[in-house]
């Protein structure tokens, strides 16, 4: 008598059994992305079509008479050059330190695991701790950088309140708080270049400085376009650190356009104009986007 677990005389595998379909499976991220993404954006690109405000109950629809405004508007055009020159100070030294470190953590120094934590432990403080911290620092008369500049006897700095230097502490302040982040990817991308190839260079009698410029470096490209787009798109949604330093000042000399947009909202009560410049630097944003991720896939081509 045969084994009731015996495979068929045919040979041929049991069935499979069919399971639930896979938009099942990923129906309750759906929903959530429905509930927090998708309705939000169709709800604020209504309301950039509405005279909306939080004075008003029973809004107007006015077409697109909010984004003729907004591209009309001086000052909104003040507040994305900011933002711009902002991600352009602080995009290239975030990626460079970031891959200096990442060089010198990798190529072994003592007590790696402190410069580790030294580099990315900043990244885990909350805005509000960085921001408090850098404003002690920046204190014009007992901050311990102007207490720094007076030990080679130069004169104190307004860093804060001053335009021409304002925005350079920001650019300061985002550098040390943020460039873990950065150096974490090198870091991990450093680890997954080939061995091989540096002992092959070092039998071919190469330097430290030859094997630098013709293997790691190369073999970062990828990963330092990846971070190179992360950091300008984290870069042009800048508004925390800049809110809590300077609220836009001194004189809105470093309001970037997404404080101006909660400025026109929620200071202003014109929730509608504020929903039409948000779409316009979202556009802004995507077209930003779509020419970087043009311009890799040229460069890999």
């Amino acid at each position: 008598m045969s084994s009731p677990h015996a495979s068929p005389r045919s040979g041929a595998l049991p069935a499979r059994r069919q399971g639930p379909p896979g938009l099942l499976f990923a129906l309750p991220f759906l929903v959530l992305f429905a509930l927090f993404m998708v309705w939000p954006l169709a709800q604020g690109l209504w309301m950039s079509l509405t005279d909306t405000s939080l004075s008003a109950h029973n809004p107007d629809f006015v077409g697109l008479d909010n984004f003729t405004e907004a591209f009309r508007d001086a000052e909104m055009w003040r507040a994305l050059g900011h933002t711009v020159w902002f991600t352009v100070l602080s995009t290239v030294p975030l990626v460079a330190a970031a891959l200096g470190m990442a060089l010198l953590v990798h190529t072994g120094l003592p007590g790696q695991w402190v410069w580790r934590l030294a580099f990315f432990a900043p990244y885990l403080l909350p805005v509000g701790v960085v921001s408090l911290l850098w404003i002690w620092l920046y204190q014009p008369d007992l901050g311990l950088l102007n207490h720094l500049l007076h030990l080679f006897g130069l004169g104190p700095v307004a860093w804060l309140s001053d335009e021409s230097v304002a925005m350079w502490a920001i650019v300061l302040t985002t550098l040390w708080w943020t460039v873990g982040f950065n150096f974490l990817l090198y870091l991990a991308a450093l680890q997954a270049v080939p061995d091989h190839l540096y002992e092959a260079a070092a039998l071919d009698g190469a330097g430290a400085w030859r094997r630098l410029w013709s293997i790691t470096l190369p073999q970062l490209g990828r990963i330092t376009a990846v971070v190179t787009v992360l950091q300008i798109l984290a870069s042009l949604k800048v508004f925390d650190q800049i809110y809590l330093l300077t609220k836009g000042g001194p004189d809105g000399s470093t309001r970037p356009v997404v404080e101006y947009v909660y400025d026109v909202g929620f200071t202003g009560y014109r929730l509608g104009y504020a929903s039409a410049i948000s779409y316009v630097f979202f556009a802004l944003v995507l077209l930003a986007s779509a020419a970087q991720y043009a311009a890799l896939r040229r460069r890999e081509k």
